[in-house]
């Protein structure tokens, strides 16, 4: 009999962690986008407005000249649509940037950035549902790119 419970306690556990890893929990370590639900995406656009558009633009265009430093030394704030380099990122990646910043996704602690560090201020969930919206309005082709990039981690 307990050679019969094992199997089922190993595949319990099997499937809780693939139920978490799917889910995007950033306590999992792995951030899924959730671009095709409508509810995430919904509450994305919402929190974009109001924390992201103004440096981002409303239509997600970012900064002109997103490229080239600032007179304060610091680059404008890059178009999250598709011309811009976001879809380059993974989800992962993103998250951490938005959660932590730059300079410490980068280890440089002296990095000077005008993006704020949104820890303590967007709950994981919030991010994620950003970052899923942004991914939303990528053209199909850029959005089945990112997720083959996602695939391969």
């Amino acid at each position: 009999m307990k050679k019969a419970v094992i199997p089922v306690i190993g595949a319990a556990i099997v499937g809780v962690s693939f139920l978490t890893f799917r889910s995007g929990s950033a306590e999992s370590g792995r951030i899924t986008l959730q671009h095709d639900d409508p509810a995430t995406v919904a509450r994305g656009a919402e929190i974009y407005a109001a924390q992201c558009a103004s440096c981002h633009g409303e239509n997600l265009e970012g900064e002109p000249d997103w490229r080239v430093t600032g007179p304060d030394g610091r680059l404008p704030a890059p178009p999250h649509d598709a011309s811009g380099h976001t879809w380059h990122h993974d989800g992962d990646a993103l998250f951490r940037l938005t959660k932590f910043g730059i300079a410490q996704m980068i280890g440089d602690p002296d990095f000077a950035t005008n993006m704020p560090i949104y820890e303590g201020i967007l709950s994981d969930d919030e991010i994620v549902a950003v970052l899923s919206y942004i991914k939303s309005t990528w053209p199909e082709d850029i959005r089945q790119r990112h997720d083959e990039m996602e695939s391969m981690k």
